[in-house]
Formats: structure tokens, C-alpha cells, sequence
């Protein structure tokens, strides 16, 4: 049983949380004035504190939120602080925690997840379920944790996410991960692969478009905004698209309408957004290749995909996870990998990443004959590409251009705009090949 002190200028809300809350806590006290914080904490004791963001004097800004969090943990630094915050704020109460609260409520809250976020908050509970293994994910690394914490503390709101990271990091995975773990997880998940999208057909996959609307539209056809209607869309390389369409993107966003390719009628839309790229998304606007205006409305908060080689201690985890995926798949009695093998594994720069390590591990599985997967299982191909760096010793067209295609990503360290430029390739182009290999 906890002592729980509750801070709002809504008596309506102390109301109902002190309704609810005494149910399950020792003491529950409520205070409209935050100016009464000092003599509270001076003369009573509390476990944790529910503190509003906004008061009537600095209204939507946070700043108060701010002011007293800060005055809190310099009277009692040992008290838990959770914050009440509105949607719009999502942005604001993320940076509250590195300033140390302990989490944030959305109001209006569900009392499920208010007492969860309560409980977790004092130590009475293992916190919220996190993105795992379970969604793909894997990694106990420290970056890796902080992924795992932003996607924890984000899922459940409609924040707009923008995902950054190399190609095959697994920013597709993250969005995915984000949707399973949000109040949207039973309607669709759409994912739109904008760089395999030809630019002649973007409009029409995006929004839709009607019967005539140009020669080959012969039926009516819903686009991928209208499909992802109360659930999730997720835009993969939007950093790919031009800038006009980048102008109807914004206004969809600012709007919340779609309007069909053929038809002059607004069509409302609930989406949730969430973007990838793996593009430098700051360089793009300063060369003016990417709206700063659209990056301003999809990155509300922004998770960083690590690269593979800055992940220390995952490469061996993500390698045997890998490894029980692909010996169920194949029915192969393979039971660990080689000292040596890990060894190299660690060593490796994995300039494809995840997905690298990952189809590596399942064409092991495939072609190993004994228990136990080793260096040559593994790295048979691999260490004949770090070898031909600067000589090509095949003169296959396809092992080269393979081999061509990993030196380029790695001199770019996995960019896929400069390493498309460097090989005299389209970015569609680039993406077909690293798929066709399994880079």
C-alpha cells in the first residue's frame, strides 16, 4: 500500500482519480494549487506523485510541468513523479523523463493502464510489455534498450514516429513493434515501400483513385491511407518521394482528409504515422531535397536504429536466435555455434546488418553438415568479399557485382544514396540487388 499525492487545476480529473485510486492505495491526496507542492512534501510523506504538465497560468506550454518536476526531486529526489499530459504534449512528457520522472499518463486516461503505470512506477510490477523477440526484435545491448524503452513509452500514443537507421537495421520491425503495442493493434498495419514504388504510381497507391480517373484506372481503387483507416500506416523510405508529392503529403496531414486521384471530394482518415529512412534526413532538407516542414509534422519523436557493429554483445544473441528460427524451419539438428565462429561474428563489420547476419545464418543452416554451425559455415562467401576489397579474384558477373555491391555499402558505411551513386545504380535499383543477395 502506497501514499499517492495527485496535482491538477481540474477538479473534475482530482475527482476521478482519487475515486478510482483509493481503491488501491493506502492514502490518496488530491491539490488543484501546485504552489502548495513545498509545504506538502515538508509535512507529509508520499510515494509518488501524479503531476499535471499544464496549469492555468502557462496554458499547453509545459513549462510548469517542467518547473515543478524540477522543484520536486530537489526537495525528496528519492520521490517517483508520473505526469498527466494531453496528446499534444506527447513530445513534452517524453523529455520529462530524461529529466526524471518515471512515465507519463495520457489523458483522458483508461484506469487499466493508469494503475499499471502507477505500480511500475513504484516497483510493485514488472513494467509495461516492451518491444522483444516477440516482435522481431532482438538485443540487450545498452543502445538497444534505449529503442526498447522509446517504443514502450510511444506505442500507446498516436505520436507520429520516424524511424532512422542504415539498411536492414530493422526500422520496419520497430514500426511493426509500435503498432502491436498501441490502442490500434486490432485494426490493419499497412506497410507502403516507397522506394520500390514507382513515382507514377505513388498518388494513385496512396490515396486511391476512381473509375477514369487516367487511362488504365478501369475500377475504383481504395489507396493505402483509406486501407490503414483506423490502424497504422507505415511509410518505408519516405525520404524517397518527390517533392510535390511531399507538398500533398503535408496537406493530408494537416487536414486529416485524403482526396482520391478523379474525384474533388475530401475523404476523411485516422491513421496513425510511422516513417523510415535511412537517408540523412537533415542533409535532404538542407539541399532542399525534403520539406522541413514535412519532417517538422512526422517526427515527433524519433528512434534511431543502431547499425549491427555498434550493437556489442547482440551480434552472438541475434546469431542463435537466428540459428532456433532456421533449424525448426529446416528441420536441422544443429545445436550451437562455434567458439570460432563467434569469435568472427564479433569481429565482422556487417555492413548489411541484421538482415546480413540473418540470411547468413539461414544459408548455414541449410548447407551445414555437422552439429555445429563454424567459420566456414557461415563466412564462406563473406570472407571472400573482405579479401576482394581491392581485387576480385571471380570473375562470375554475379559474384562480382555482389561482391561490388558490399564494398559500396560498406565504404558508405550501409547509405544507400551514396552507395547507389557510387555503383551508377537507381536507389529501386540498389534495393532490388541487396534483396536478390540477401545483403
Amino acid at each position: 500500500m502506497s501514499k499517492i499525492l495527485v496535482i491538477d487545476d481540474d477538479v473534475d480529473i482530482l475527482s476521478a482519480a482519487k475515486l478510482f485510486l483509493k481503491r488501491h492505495f493506502d492514502e490518496v491526496t488530491i491539490e488543484k494549487n501546485p504552489e502548495k507542492i513545498p509545504f506538502l512534501l515538508n509535512n507529509y510523506e508520499f510515494d509518488l506523485i501524479l503531476l499535471d504538465m499544464n496549469f492555468t497560468q502557462d496554458v499547453n506550454t509545459g513549462r510548469e510541468g517542467f518547473l515543478w518536476l524540477d522543484k520536486i526531486l530537489d526537495l525528496k529526489p528519492e520521490l517517483k513523479v508520473v505526469l498527466f499530459t494531453a496528446y499534444g504534449d506527447v513530445e513534452m512528457a517524453v523529455k520529462s523523463i530524461k529529466l526524471g520522472a518515471k512515465d507519463f499518463v495520457i489523458k483522458p486516461w483508461e484506469n487499466d493502464k493508469l494503475l499499471g503505470t502507477i505500480k511500475s512506477a513504484l516497483g510493485e510490477a514488472p513494467a509495461p510489455k516492451k518491444a522483444s523477440s516477440e516482435d522481431g526484435i532482438v538485443g540487450e545491448s545498452d543502445v538497444m534498450k534505449k529503442v526498447f524503452n522509446t517504443i514502450d513509452r510511444v506505442a500507446d500514443t498516436d505520436a507520429n514516429v520516424l524511424v532512422l537507421g542504415e539498411n536492414g537495421t530493422g526500422k520496419d520491425l520497430v514500426a511493426s513493434a509500435l503498432h502491436k503495442l498501441s490502442n490500434r493493434k486490432k485494426e490493419s498495419f499497412v506497410r507502403v515501400d516507397l522506394a520500390a514504388m514507382p513515382e507514377t504510381l505513388v498518388e494513385s497507391e496512396l490515396f486511391g483513385h476512381v473509375k477514369g480517373a487516367f487511362t488504365d484506372a478501369k475500377d475504383n481503387r481504395i489507396g493505402k491511407f483509406e486501407e490503414a483507416n483506423k490502424g497504422t500506416l507505415f511509410l518505408d523510405e519516405i525520404g524517397n518521394l518527390s517533392l510535390p508529392v511531399q507538398s500533398k503529403l503535408l496537406n493530408v496531414f494537416q487536414t486529416r482528409t485524403i482526396v482520391k486521384l478523379g474525384n474533388n471530394k475530401p475523404q476523411n482518415v485516422d491513421i496513425r504515422l510511422v516513417c523510415a529512412t535511412n537517408s540523412n534526413i537533415q542533409e535532404e532538407v538542407s539541399k532542399g531535397g525534403f520539406r522541413q516542414d514535412l519532417l517538422y509534422r512526422i517526427n515527433t519523436i524519433t528512434i534511431e536504429m543502431p547499425p549491427l557493429r555498434e550493437r556489442a554483445g547482440d551480434i552472438e544473441l541475434l546469431g542463435k536466435h537466428f540459428l532456433e528460427i532456421y533449424k525448426s524451419k529446416y528441420n536441422r539438428k544443429i545445436t550451437n555455434l562455434s567458439a570460432a565462429l563467434i569469435k568472427e561474428m564479433n569481429r565482422y563489420n556487417w555492413p548489411g546488418n541484421v538482415r546480413e547476419l540473418q540470411h547468413s545464418i539461414e544459408r548455414a543452416v541449410i548447407m551445414c553438415q555437422s552439429n555445429t554451425l563454424g567459420v566456414e559455415d557461415v563466412f564462406g562467401e563473406q570472407h571472400q568479399f573482405k579479401t576482394a576489397a581491392n581485387t576480385t579474384k571471380s570473375y562470375d558477373l554475379e559474384n562480382m557485382e555482389q561482391q561490388m555491391i558490399v564494398k559500396a555499402l560498406k565504404k558508405f558505411n550501409g547509405n544507400i544514396t551514396e552507395a547507389s551513386k557510387e555503383l551508377g545504380l537507381s536507389r529501386a535499383a540498389l534495393y532490388r540487388r541487396i534483396e536478390k543477395y540477401g545483403i
